[in-house]
């Protein structure tokens, strides 16, 4: 787990075209990169291999993930909770107030991951999709400041270490992800 890089680029481009049938100009997560002071970018590898990454921005008091994506052959085994976890780590590290996101009404899997990471439906978006019209779903957590998140946020990060190994917390440290970082919105 690491913060995306621009040498990272071929690989997330690849892996986006992979996960999803409608994927962002070529151009857009280079700019994401180095164009938008808002957005921090992680991924997720295995073996040299990049095999997950995430993104968000830091708007002002809110984090809005914009992107997650897992190689197809391996999700439902807990990499895109690494993903998950080190946005919500960044967010909490900037001191954002909470988290928001959208995410396809039909993605069951993805939702019940946002679901353990506190996240509840607050709306929708009629036909946010372009590729086939479907609905997304609009999801936010509690404050990320809240004692009872932050004690969510320890839980988690204790089945993270769990399956994945002790190790993992120092790569989901807030400040090696970009939190030191000041962020504009």
């Amino acid at each position: 787990m690491r913060r995306m890089v621009a040498e990272d680029l071929e690989a997330v481009r690849a892996l986006e075209s992979a996960s999803f049938d409608a994927t962002w100009p070529a151009t857009a997560f280079e700019h994401e990169l180095t164009k938008n002071p808002a957005a921090r970018y992680v991924v997720v590898e295995d073996g040299g291999r990049t095999v997950a990454f995430g993104g968000l921005w830091l708007q002002f008091d809110q984090a809005h993930i914009v992107t997650v994506a897992v190689e197809p052959a391996l999700r439902r085994g807990g990499i895109g909770r690494l993903a998950v976890h080190a946005l919500v780590v960044i967010a909490d590290a900037f001191e954002m107030g909470d988290v928001t996101l959208e995410v396809r009404e039909s993605n069951q899997p993805a939702r019940g991951l946002y679901r353990a990471y506190g996240f509840y439906d607050v709306g929708r978006r009629k036909r946010y999709y372009a590729d086939n019209g479907e609905d997304a779903v609009i999801m936010t957590t509690e404050p990320l400041r809240s004692p009872a998140y932050q004690a969510r946020l320890r839980g988690l990060l204790e089945d993270v270490e769990r399956r994945f190994g002790s190790g993992v917390a120092a790569q989901l440290d807030g400040e090696r992800l970009g939190a030191g970082e000041t962020a504009t919105g």
